[in-house]
Formats: structure tokens, C-alpha cells, sequence
């Protein structure tokens, strides 16, 4: 018998409005990819695809008639195991969020469809992993009620999204949280999104430097690449580069980027940079030019943040904490069991999985 794809999608409701420097989210359309046969009907290979919109290469109008002629290429094909489609064959690299999608749907139907995608202590729920609590972007009362919250919930690490209120109002936040735990009891990161001019950068970094972070990601617009290796030269605050690795498919472009900019961190999203191969190819890269990583999910429902997480729990993560904490995000997220316990996020494999229609 060969394997059948088709789709559906959930438009997911944000807690609150999601705020990054490029404006609010209240919404966002996750599609997922439904992989199935006859002769097994109680296995379901599932995957999310979920481009974010203003970020994601493949947010566009016609996401759907793509899903839909993806479909039609696949069930024509008659595809007899999962180990026989060739995604790059079957998506265009302007797809990243489809090809991770259909990437994680065959890689769940080789595991039986149990949305058990690797083998390893966080997939069999032995051991979590150490994530960064987010804070967002809003006024200087809701950011301070966040910190408040995830320093009580006992996290060993804070991600703030700054440049979207008042620089002077940020800064007080961050005297805020060292004033309530010090360098050596809290990780601090930054996420600029690239809301900074790259004249006032340096000055920005300067004053950023005074809380002892863990680095800034993305603190110029992506695409200045000589301005952003000048930064990276010079900054007192180590820089990740997150945006900046959207849309750059080719091998020898990536490692361009890498040797010119020569940034401390990558941020790797699988739903921006096309699925957990590509992400492979950068941790590679970055491996082989001493440059530090994490992976973090792109506000996925908790299915493209299960198989993001259980990926990760393969890498040689060591210590450092993953940007794995979105999944409480949604009024409507799909049911899961994945769960955050002081810091750490945790996956019981016997636990009860809702399937989105």
C-alpha cells in the first residue's frame, strides 16, 4: 500500500499579544501535515509547518495551493515507505516551513507514528532539558510581572525581546533583574531583532555590556553583513546571529556569511532555516569554526515544538540552555505531554497526544 498525505491547519490564539520589534502577534496559522496508509490506519505520521508572519520565506498567500500541489505530487507518487521521498525534490528551499513539516511528519511515521522521532533520554522522559525563560516585548509593568514570574518558577536562564519600548525603560528592567539575581545565579540574553540602527548600535551594546549578558541576538537588521561583522569585531556583548541565517540555503553562501561576520552564536529555528537536516549543515558549521549554538522553536503548537526538542536532545547540548519555552503561548494549542519544571523542559512518552483535525 503507499502512504497518503493531505493537511489541516489551526489558526492558534496567542495568551497576549506576542510582541517583537516588527510589530504584535494575536494569531498564528499552523498547517500540519497528516501522513497515513490503508493497511495501517491507526498510524499517523504528523508535522507542523508554521511560518510566522513578516520572518518566515513561505508566510504567503498562497501557502495553501503549495500544500495542496505537495499533496497531489506525493500521494501520485506512491511513495511505498517513508524513506523513499526526497524532500528536496518535492520543495522548493522557499519553503522551509513546508519542508520541515513534511520532514517531521515521514521522520514520526518510521517511528510508528507515536511522536516519538529519536531515542534518547528527554524522548523517553530520564531527563529534561535546560531552557531560557522569555520575557516579551509590552510595557515596563507587564515586562516586570514576566521576570517576576520566571525568576520564582526557578529559571537558570532569562531571554528578554528588547528594542520595542523605550531603550532607557529596558535598561531599567535589566538593573531589576541583577538586582535580584547576580552573573553567577542567572544566564541573561537579549533579543534585539534587529530593532537597532548600526550607528547607535556600539553605544546600545556599551550600555548593555553593564549587565554581564550572555549575548544580544540579531542586534542590527539582517542582510548588513559588513556592518554586522564590524559589531561583532568591537562589541562588548557577544553577538548571535538568528535572522540573519534566514533564506541562506547554499553551502558556500552559509559559510561566507560565517567567515565574514564571525559571529559568537548561531540561533537555529528548523521551521526558518527548512527542517532538522538544514539546522545539521549549520551545527556542522559552526562545529568546524568554533562558533557556540542553541536551537530554539519559532512559536510551532506543541507538535513542531515536540520534534524541535527531541532533535535537540540528540546534539551535544552540554549545559547550555535551548530556546524551547513557547509552548504555553496559545489558548489553543494542540494538548500535548510536554510540561517546564524549574527550568527544564520534560516529555512523558506515555503521556496522551491530541491529534489537530
Amino acid at each position: 500500500m503507499a502512504l497518503h498525505l493531505h493537511y489541516s491547519h489551526r489558526a492558534l490564539r496567542f495568551n497576549f499579544p506576542a510582541r517583537t520589534s516588527r510589530g504584535a502577534l494575536t494569531e498564528h496559522v499552523a498547517w500540519y501535515l497528516h501522513l497515513t496508509e490503508a493497511a495501517r490506519p491507526g498510524q499517523l505520521g504528523l508535522g507542523e509547518a508554521a511560518p510566522l508572519a513578516g520572518l518566515s520565506p513561505d508566510f504567503r498567500p498562497d501557502i495553501e495551493d503549495r500544500l495542496r500541489r505537495l499533496c497531489q505530487a506525493f500521494n501520485a507518487a506512491g511513495f511505498a515507505s517513508a524513506a523513499e521521498p526526497d524532500i528536496e525534490q518535492l520543495l522548493e528551499p522557499e519553503w522551509p516551513a513546508l519542508r520541515f513539516g513534511l520532514e517531521t511528519a515521514l521522520l514520526d511515521w518510521q517511528h510508528r507514528g507515536r511522536r516519538q522521532l529519536f531515542d534518547n533520554a528527554f524522548s523517553r522522559g530520564e531527563a529534561g532539558i535546560p531552557i531560557n525563560g522569555l520575557v516579551w516585548m509590552g510595557d515596563a509593568d507587564f515586562m516586570r510581572a514576566q521576570i517576576r514570574q520566571k525568576l520564582t518558577e526557578g529559571y537558570g536562564c532569562l531571554k528578554l525581546k528588547i528594542g520595542g519600548i523605550d531603550f532607557a525603560a529596558e535598561l531599567e528592567l535589566l538593573r531589576l533583574i541583577r538586582h535580584e539575581a547576580g552573573p553567577a545565579e542567572l544566564t541573561l540574553r537579549v533579543d534585539a531583532n534587529g530593532a537597532f540602527a548600526p550607528a547607535e548600535a556600539p553605544s546600545k551594546l556599551d550600555q548593555l555590556a553593564a549587565f554581564d549578558l550572555h549575548s544580544i541576538e540579531q542586534p542590527i537588521r539582517a542582510g548588513q553583513w559588513e556592518a554586522l561583522a564590524a559589531l561583532c569585531r568591537s562589541s562588548p556583548v557577544p553577538i548571535a546571529l538568528d535572522e540573519e541565517l534566514i533564506g541562506v540555503t547554499e553551502p558556500a553562501r552559509q559559510l561566507q556569511l560565517l567567515q565574514v561576520v564571525q559571529p559568537a552564536y548561531l540561533v537555529l529555528k528548523p521551521t526558518l532555516v527548512g527542517g532538522l537536516a538544514a539546522t545539521s549543515q549549520w551545527l556542522a558549521l559552526a562545529q568546524e569554526h568554533g562558533i557556540g549554538w542553541w536551537l530554539t522553536s519559532a512559536l510551532e503548537s506543541n507538535v513542531g515544538l515536540n520534534a524541535i526538542s527531541q532533535f535537540t536532545a540528540q546534539q551535544n547540548t552540554g549545559a547550555m540552555p535551548q530556546g524551547l519555552g513557547t509552548g504555553q503561548l496559545y489558548h489553543n494549542n494542540v494538548a500535548a505531554p510536554l510540561r517546564i519544571e524549574a527550568g527544564r523542559l520534560w516529555y512523558e512518552p506515555r503521556g496522551v497526544w491530541e491529534l489537530p483535525a
